[in-house]
C-alpha cells in the first residue's frame, strides 16, 4: 500500500490512541488526520485507514459516506457547504443555491475547474437561529443573503 502516515502524523494517530478505550474507536479521528495529510479520503486512504485502526473496510466506507466533513475526493481551496434543512430553506437557502448554481456555475459535488470553489448541500449545521447558513472551510457565515454571500465570495476571489 503506498498510502500512509507520515512518522510524526502516526506519532500523533498514537497518542490519540491513548485517550480510547480500543484502536477501533480511534476510526473518526484517524480519518480526520488522514484527511488533514491527504487533502480527502480516496478509496486507498479508506483501506489504509482500516487496517490501521482495525475495523473491515465497509466499515470505514460507511463512516465516510455518512459524515460531510470527510471529503471522498479533493474539494476546492473554498468548500461551500451549505445547509438544507427547514429553518436554512425556510429564511432563504434555496436563493442561495440558486446563485451558487448559477454564479458559480456549480452543482452540489461539484469543484470549479480552477479548483477555487467546491460545493456540498449538508444537514443541519447545528445553526438555525442564524439561518440560513453556509459553511465554508471552517468557518460559519450566517444570517445570509445572496448579496452577504456575493460580497463574501468577492472576498474570497480577491485573495488570490
Amino acid at each position: 500500500m503506498s498510502v500512509q502516515f507520515k512518522e510524526e502524523v502516526l506519532k500523533e494517530y498514537e497518542k490519540i490512541k491513548t485517550y480510547y478505550p480500543n484502536t477501533q474507536a480511534t476510526l473518526l479521528p484517524a480519518l480526520w488526520l488522514a484527511q488533514r495529510e491527504f487533502g480527502y479520503i480516496s478509496e486507498e486512504v479508506m483501506e489504509y485507514i482500516a487496517e490501521l485502526v482495525g475495523v473491515p473496510f465497509p466499515k470505514v466506507y460507511e463512516v465516510v459516506e455518512f459524515y460531510t466533513m470527510y471529503h471522498k475526493k479533493k474539494p476546492g481551496k473554498y468548500h461551500l457547504q451549505l445547509c438544507q434543512t427547514l429553518s436554512c430553506f425556510l429564511a432563504g437557502a434555496e436563493e442561495l443555491r440558486t446563485y451558487i448554481e448559477e454564479k458559480l456555475n456549480l452543482k452540489p459535488g461539484e469543484t470549479s475547474p480552477d479548483g477555487l470553489f467546491s460545493f456540498q448541500l449538508v444537514e443541519c449545521l447545528g445553526s438555525c437561529h442564524t439561518a440560513p447558513v453556509v459553511q465554508i472551510n471552517d468557518d460559519y457565515y450566517e444570517n445570509l443573503d445572496v448579496q452577504k454571500f456575493d460580497q463574501i465570495i468577492q472576498e474570497l476571489r480577491s485573495k488570490q
